[in-house]
């Protein structure tokens, strides 16, 4: 049933509110929503400010109408999706750079600016924000933030969340918060900001958030190994992290992945397991490149190679970043099932290839894997033909089966998309009952009407059905 929007009307000016049928169709869905589970809002806001934000979510909130936050609309999750239609918040007008403090290493921003501007705005003072993903030019920081996603540098510089300081963020019932510190540590009450970071718009919307940012290194190398066979591409990988190699981006791409790349950028990438490598540092770079080479070369590396300059180096990671674009692509009767984006230790990063690789092989289906190898994270995708069921049955099978394979190495469902209405059944399988009734138990305490972003995360909602999560 539609909800009745029209106090939006009272609540924020009439440029600011929209319910007409393009911009709400627009908000339907995000980029891993299927055009059959897309959800057209009743009514679309776009707040201005934190007051804005505030007074709408009082009065949706008064009015039992869901919210759901959405920005650039890249999370590959659902996350974004209106699930139960209601209103969509769209942040993107709240993109301001508010300061940067670089004797702090610090820069404050509102939650719809991309990830592009911020890394520009750091470089104008030596600065750069070091985890930001591989769609940082085209994501919102708040995006980031609610999925607590993570990138190529995470091996070295780690997730979006270990540069969060502080954020302002709106509860359900309007009511505006501080959590965390401009301080570096602080140890003060409950720490309410990492709560808050991954929670993908359930508990509250941020508002504003504290970055930390680093120098950019003096000495930035990046190139690629070539190897005969995965398992030896695979095995360097972790053998490497092991070692201690000061690495700062290693990313796997296998033969599949290469060849969908190559048919997509133009370029002309050998049809063979390869790992993209890039150091960063201020002295002694040279050292970390050869002691990589040197593992490398112990697993039987056919071709090891450094970028003469930052033109090739840009050149030579272009097929890696548009990946996602290349599957979609590839092939007009073959579409990716679904993003799957599994993390293991590192130590059990080769077996979970190798088991992804071997239900490829045993059912006859192209599983290309690719990934943030070096924090043993593994994108994959089942190349199905949709318009034959039993297939498209077949690839979500294999998909899930190494979902619950990862989980069982003591790995997660998802490093970086987060759980969404896409992983919603794997959560009780990765953490146990108790741990989701605790984690209910913090939605019913700051969300008790379940204003915010419904639908997501707890596996009861894939019923369908707006729940209240009462203690049963």
């Amino acid at each position: 049933m539609p909800h009745d929007c029209s106090f939006l009307f009272a609540v924020l000016p009439d440029s600011q509110v929209s319910v007409g049928d393009s911009v709400r169709a627009s908000h339907a869905g995000d980029w891993g929503t299927r055009d059959d589970q897309k959800v057209t809002p009743d009514a679309v806001v776009f707040p201005e400010s934190t007051e804005d934000v505030s007074a709408v979510l009082e009065a949706a909130t008064a009015h039992d109408v869901p919210v759901t936050p959405y920005a650039a609309g890249t999370s590959l999750e659902g996350n974004a999706t209106p699930a139960f239609a209601g209103i969509s918040m769209d942040m993107t007008r709240m993109n301001a750079v508010l300061d940067v403090r670089p004797d702090d290493f610090q820069i404050d921003v509102e939650p719809g600016v991309f990830g592009g501007k911020v890394d520009e705005s750091a470089a104008k003072h030596g600065l750069f924000f070091p985890p930001l993903p591989s769609s940082g030019e085209i994501s919102t920081i708040g995006g980031m933030i609610a999925n607590d996603a993570s990138g190529m540098k995470t091996v070295k510089y780690g997730e979006v969340a270990d540069w969060v300081l502080e954020l302002e963020a709106v509860l359900a019932d309007g009511t505006v918060i501080t959590a965390g510190s401009k301080a570096v540590k602080t140890s003060s009450g409950y720490n309410l900001k990492d709560l808050i970071i991954g929670s993908e718009g359930t508990l509250a919307v941020v508002t504003r958030a504290t970055l930390r940012l680093a120098g950019i290194p003096e000495q930035i190398r990046g190139g690629r190994a070539i190897f005969e066979n995965l398992e030896d591409a695979t095995s360097a990988i972790a053998d490497t992290i092991r070692s201690g190699v000061d690495v700062a981006t290693i990313e796997l791409m296998d033969a599949e992945s290469a060849m969908i790349a190559n048919a997509y950028t133009g370029s002309a990438l050998p049809d063979a397991p390869m790992v993209f490598l890039e150091f960063h540092a201020n002295h002694g770079i040279e050292r970390e490149i050869n002691f990589c080479k040197s593992i490398f070369e112990s697993h039987d590396v056919t071709r090891f190679e450094m970028a003469a300059d930052e033109a090739e180096m840009a050149k030579l990671w272009e097929a890696r970043k548009d990946m996602a674009f290349a599957l979609q692509s590839w092939d007009e009767n073959l579409t990716p099932n679904k993003s799957g984006d599994i993390t293991v230790p590192i130590s059990k990063y080769p077996e979970i290839i190798a088991f992804a690789k071997g239900l490829a092989a045993e059912h006859d289906l192209l599983v290309p894997c690719f990934g943030h190898a070096g924090d043993g994270n593994v994108h994959y995708s089942v190349m199905v033909d949709e318009s034959d069921d039993q297939e498209v049955e077949l690839g979500d099978r294999i998909y899930s089966d190494v979902v619950k394979r990862a989980i069982e190495m003591g790995g997660t469902a998802t490093g970086e998309h987060g759980i969404g209405w896409g992983k919603r059944e794997y959560l009780e399988f990765e953490h146990g009952a108790g741990t989701v009734e605790a984690m209910r138990a913090v939605k019913r305490a700051l969300d008790p009407t379940d204003t915010l972003n419904p639908g997501k995360i707890f596996p009861e909602t894939a019923e369908g059905k707006r729940v209240r999560l009462e203690r049963n």
